[in-house]
C-alpha cells in the first residue's frame, strides 16, 4: 500500500513540473507591452514628430495610486504592434504631465492613456475606462 502512495506522490510531482513547464513557455510566448520611459521634453517633441508616420501613446502613470497599478497592469499583458507606447511616472515628472497636457489641450488626469496621431491627441482616457481594445479601435 505504501508503495502505491509512493508512485502517486511522483506522479503528482511529475505533473506539477510538467504544468509549471507549459506555464513557462505559456508566459514566454504571450506578448507584453514593449514600454519606452519617457523623462524629458526632448523625447516629447519626438513622440509628436513620430506621430506623422505610426500612432503614439502616452500613459500618465502615479507610482501612488491604485487604480493607476491596476490600468497600468492590464496594459502590461498586451501589446499592439502598429503603436509606440511611452511610460510616463507622474510623481517624477510632473511638469512633464503638465506640459503635454498643455500642448494637446488635453485635460490632466491620472492614470491617463493619450493617443496621439499627427501631432494631435485624437483619444483620451482615464481610470477603470483605460481598454486596449478601445485604443487599437481608435487608430486610423
Amino acid at each position: 500500500m505504501y508503495q502505491w502512495l509512493y508512485q502517486l506522490f511522483l506522479l503528482r510531482a511529475h505533473l506539477a513540473k510538467v504544468a509549471a513547464q507549459q506555464l513557462t513557455l505559456d508566459i514566454l510566448e504571450d506578448k507584453f507591452m514593449n514600454w519606452n520611459t519617457l523623462t524629458n521634453e526632448e523625447q516629447l517633441d519626438n513622440i509628436f514628430k513620430l506621430s506623422f508616420t505610426k500612432p503614439q501613446v502616452i500613459f500618465k502613470h502615479s507610482t501612488r495610486c491604485s487604480i493607476s497599478t491596476v490600468a497600468k497592469t492590464r496594459l502590461d499583458k498586451s501589446s499592439i504592434d502598429t503603436i509606440d507606447f511611452y511610460y510616463l511616472d507622474l510623481i517624477a515628472n510632473r511638469n512633464l504631465s503638465n506640459l503635454i497636457a498643455e500642448k494637446l489641450n488635453v485635460h490632466h488626469e491620472s492614470p491617463q492613456v493619450i493617443l496621439i496621431q499627427n501631432g494631435n491627441s485624437i483619444y483620451d482616457e482615464s481610470h477603470s475606462s483605460i481598454n486596449i481594445d478601445d485604443l487599437a479601435a481608435e487608430v486610423k
